[in-house]
């Protein structure tokens, strides 16, 4: 017997048609890990870090209301351009106000 005709049918074919198969599926349900880690000493809480991590698609992301990277200037030229547009607008205002004060 070979190792090969043990394996499972998921496993036994095309692997990669597998994969993909398996990471669609994964990005159009979308997958929550999440987890917590406490350091306590004599019952004082020293250090609390929580991990979440969720793989989805972007529209699953965005049907469940996660969207934060396009407001995030780093990740987003809409946001950067949107948050140059804010600053000259703040700027000009400044500017008017001061230039009022002169005259």
């Amino acid at each position: 017997m070979t190792t090969a005709s043990r394996l499972p049918d998921p496993y036994a074919g095309n692997g990669s048609a597998n994969l993909a198969d398996i990471l669609e599926r994964v990005l159009d349900k979308g997958i929550v890990i999440a987890g917590d880690i406490r350091i306590n000493l004599l019952d004082i809480e020293l250090l609390t870090i929580k991990l979440r991590l969720i793989v989805a698609s972007v529209d699953k992301a965005k049907e469940m209301g996660i969207d934060w990277w396009e407001d995030d200037p780093s990740l987003s030229s809409g946001a950067h351009r949107r948050e140059l547009r804010e600053e000259n607008e703040r700027l000009r205002r400044h500017i008017a106000e001061l230039e009022g004060h002169h005259e």
